[in-house]
Order: structure tokens, then sequence, then C-alpha cells
């Protein structure tokens, strides 16, 4: 074994900065927001206005900018195998081929979806300029406002289009770092867990309810804003129980992997399941920076994260039954990576990527975007040919009914096709 096999820390520096800022930024709105976290993953819920949701959105966050030229591998393109002799995916090994790509093969589990329409990919997406800061290029995607100093995320301004203001409009489960897109006036929710949800101390129910009296006697008068909060944070207790009152038992048969990203999705599916309102659903799964060995389909970084993903999102669906009829998931990553492989058979940031749509409205089994086609120099990247923000319209608008021109100021947007 190599000493890159060994490296337990394949990301850069700034990858691990942006992780340390976003969790202390995260620890300072807890009072607003609900954060579940799941050892690398975790997930954030936001809630419809009716206490019942009819469309739910879950959005997956690929931390550390994966790379789609892995996962989507563009096998009719000459170049990609000519930049990638130690770690491009063979054309023989990929699933659901068209004349130019394919899908890496860790989707196995993911082709059922793939073959009934319910998965579709978007090759060549990202920013419209190339970011390779992490914490920039994050900033950058999930304000989705360019030129806007407001601290406002796509998301928050999504879900406070319908005035609501509930105090669980926003919550995260799995994690303790509340992403960009959710940040701004709308309430956000923070809690490690499922469990966590509830108030601390009281060792018998009549116990936490005579406790439970005594908190609400003591802050019902109060107007500060921490009297405000703890009221919030007792209606928010009440208006979860039901996820509590569910089986932690998957349903349908359901397999999770052992990994966080599946505990995370496993949590979303048991919230989807309590029908509390939970309306969108953001999920971040971190560690897809990888600058040293991607390695190959035996083993390296890249088919690792490949093989969780797939697994997770897979048992996810199943776990849902006929609910997935009204859930629909999107990935998302920062950036993407070089065309051409470094020295330690890693990938170094680019910008172009991939984005994967599965379930509800999804126009699946076919992939979408303009192909750029790809050059093999040092610093190359695959070019943006479809603005991420194309695609997450067609999503809010297909699921919601919502106006991309609130939920993404200034953007000029392009039909993509993906979504019904």
């Amino acid at each position: 074994m190599t000493e890159q096999q060994n490296d337990p820390q394949p990301c850069c520096d700034d990858y691990v900065r942006t992780s340390r800022r976003s969790f202390l930024r995260g620890a300072l709105v807890a009072g607003g927001a609900v954060t579940a976290t799941f050892g690398t993953a975790f997930t954030e819920t936001s809630y419809a206005a009716a206490g019942q949701a009819d469309q739910v959105l879950v959005v997956l966050s690929m931390r550390g900018a994966c790379d789609g030229l892995s996962l989507v591998v563009p096998h009719g393109d000459p170049v990609y195998y000519q930049a990638r002799p130690s770690i491009a995916v063979a054309s023989e090994r990929l699933l659901a081929k068209d004349a130019m790509f394919g899908l890496h093969p860790s989707f196995a589990p993911l082709v059922p979806m793939w073959n009934a329409g319910r998965m579709a990919a978007v090759h060549a997406t990202g920013l419209p300029s190339p970011n390779r800061s992490h914490f920039s290029a994050m900033e950058e995607v999930e304000d989705a406002d360019p030129g806007s100093d407001a601290r406002i995320g796509w998301l928050n301004r999504l879900v406070g289009r319908d005035g609501a203001g509930s105090p669980i409009e926003a919550i995260q489960m799995g994690g303790g770092v509340p992403a960009t897109a959710v940040m701004g006036p709308q309430p956000v929710l923070v809690t490690p867990s499922i469990d966590r949800v509830r108030l601390a101390g009281g060792a018998s129910p009549a116990e936490a309810a005579a406790r439970r009296r005594s908190l609400s006697t003591a802050w019902a008068g109060s107007s500060t804003q921490l009297g405000v909060g703890f009221r919030s944070t007792l209606e928010v207790i009440d208006e979860f129980a039901p996820v509590h009152a569910t089986s932690a038992t998957p349903s349908n048969g359901a397999v999770y992997p052992r990994n966080d990203l599946a505990s995370a999705l496993q949590a979303t599916a048991r919230t989807i399941r309590a029908d509390v309102g939970a309306e969108i659903i953001t999920v971040d799964h971190g560690s897809w920076d990888h600058h040293t060995w991607i390695g190959n389909l035996a083993d390296g970084n890249l088919v690792r994260k490949a093989n969780e993903m797939a697994g997770a999102i897979a048992a996810f669906f199943a776990d849902l039954g006929p609910l997935a009829d009204k859930v629909t998931l999107v990935t998302i990553s920062e950036f993407g990576r070089r065309v051409k492989e470094n020295a330690s058979q890693g990938l170094d940031h680019g910008h172009g990527n991939v984005m994967f749509l599965f379930g509800a409205g999804v126009r699946g089994g076919r992939y979408y975007g303009t192909w750029p086609g790809l050059t093999n120099t040092v610093d190359a990247d695959l070019l943006v040919t479809t603005d991420y923000r194309s695609v997450l319209s067609e999503v809010i608008v297909s699921r919601f009914g919502a106006s991309p021109a609130q939920v993404f100021p200034g953007a000029t947007t392009a039909r993509v096709g993906a979504m019904t």
C-alpha cells in the first residue's frame, strides 16, 4: 500500500478551514435553526405553512467538490482517457451508457431508478465563472444572489415566499452546520439528531411535564430575544413530536448501508413519513475533496464515496415507498475537479460538474446538458455550459410553482428539460 492510500486527509487546507468556519457559524445561529449531525453528513428541514407537505425537496450538497467526470464518465470523449491514465474508469465497466456518457459502476444500486425514469444527470453545470475556493464557492452557490451583501440563501427565499414565518419552517438534522442556502430571515432549527429535538431534563414523563410548565411560566412574559427564542423552541418541540412517534426501523424492507449519509437520509425519510410539514430538507455530505488517491474501482477515495452515495440514496427511496411520489432529490457541489489527474493520482480544484436529479417530477433515464469537450492541459477545467440555477429553477417551478426570479434574483436561466 502506498503512502497516498494511507493518507487520512486527502482534502486541501482550504476545505478543512471551510468546515471549521461553517461549524462555528452554525453554532452561532443555533437559536434559530435545527441542525442534526451524522458524522460527515447533516440534514436541514423546512416546513410547509399548512403543517403538511404535498411536495418535498431534498437538496444533497456534496461538500468538497466531487469529481463529476468520475461519477458520470464522458467515455465518448477521448481526452478523458488521455488526461487520466491511472484513474479513468474503463468504458466497458460503465452503467447506463449512451454514446457519450456512462454512470460510475458504484451506481449499480441506482440503475433501477435510472431505468424507471426516476433519475437523471445534467453535466457541465456550475457557477457562471470559475471559483476554486471552497468557502467562497459554497457561499456563492448557496446565496445564489450575486452582487448582494444580504445573508439570505436561495432555500430561505424559497420557504419565505409563503410568508408563514413558522419557527420550524427550517430544520437541519445531521451535522451542526447550517448551510448558507437556508440562512436568512426564515427561522432555522439545529439539532444533532431526531432524538435531540426534545426538552432536556425530567427523568419521568411527569417530571418532564412539570419542567415544561415551569419553563413556560418563567418565560411567558419575556419580550427579550431570549424569551422569544425560548417560546419558539417549545413550539418547535411540540410540532416535531410526531417524528418521535414514527418507527426508527426503515420501511418497505429498505436496508441502509452504515455510513453518515445513510444515517442522515434515514432520518430524512423518517421525518417525511411523520408528515409534520417538512417541505425542504437539506443533506450535507462531506469529504469529496480528493486531491490524492482517487484510486480505481477496487479501492480509493472516489469509489468509497460513490458507494456510500449510491447505497444511501437507493435505500432512501426504497424506505419512502409510495411517499417517494412526492419527493425530489437534487445534488449539488461547489465546483468540479480538473480534467487532468495530478502527480498524486488525485484531482485539483476545477469548475464544471454534474448534478443528479431523483424522484418526483424527474424526466429520468437520460443525460442532459451541452457537452463542451475536454482539453488535456494541467489547468484545463470542464467548462460550464449550464448555469446550476437553471437546473434548480426547473425543480422549484415543477415541484412548488415558485418564481425563479424571486428565488434566484438576477439570474438568466435557460430550459434544461430535466423536469416535468
